[in-house]
């Protein structure tokens, strides 16, 4: 006797469902990965992605250049390093687990971020920015005491990339 009975259709993948999400629904999600509304607008518009390495590479693709008022924008959703997400705009169950590595019971880590971060905004006019996530607080330090040294286009160019890397991260978790 052959089996009838209809073989129960598989779920839909995660990339089936980001294609088939409404983009009113959508479009806040991709908003918490880089504020930025061409980013989104533009990941959006390549729906349907065949591959979730299609959507990777153009997401990526439409992070690499930022507007200054892009990413004024896009760095509006990240609170400095070393201190807990405090505005509106800053998503902090995203923040506390990429800035997982920097323990804010650490008053000597605390002091060097804050100063750090002080010098940082004086020199750039600007909130400093890395991807934390996998990152320890030596790490960051070391990297925040390089990029002081920055020129201001490098700088602004490492600020994007950071932008970037975060933004592709936290797409991953939209997945």
């Amino acid at each position: 006797m052959t089996d009838t009975t209809p073989a129960a259709s598989p779920s839909p993948t995660t990339l089936d469902a980001f294609n088939l999400e409404p983009a009113s629904s959508l479009r806040p999600r991709l908003l918490t990965c880089l504020h930025v509304d061409r980013w989104a607008d533009d990941v959006l518009a390549g729906r349907p992605y065949a591959a979730r390495d299609a959507l990777l590479a153009a997401a990526d693709r439409a992070a690499q250049v930022l507007d200054d008022a892009e990413l004024a924008s896009a760095l509006a959703g990240h609170p400095r390093i070393g201190e807990r997400a405090s505005g509106p705009a800053h998503d902090a169950e995203l923040s506390r687990r990429e800035q997982a590595g920097v323990d804010p019971a650490d008053a000597e880590v605390a002091r060097a971020l804050a100063a750090g971060n002080a010098a940082y905004e004086e020199r750039f006019d600007r909130v400093f920015l890395i991807r934390a996530a996998g990152r320890s607080a030596p790490e960051i330090l070391a990297e925040l005491r390089r990029r002081l040294d920055n020129d201001d286009a490098a700088e602004r160019a490492e600020t994007v990339d950071q932008l970037r890397q975060i933004a592709l991260l936290r797409l991953e978790g939209v997945l």
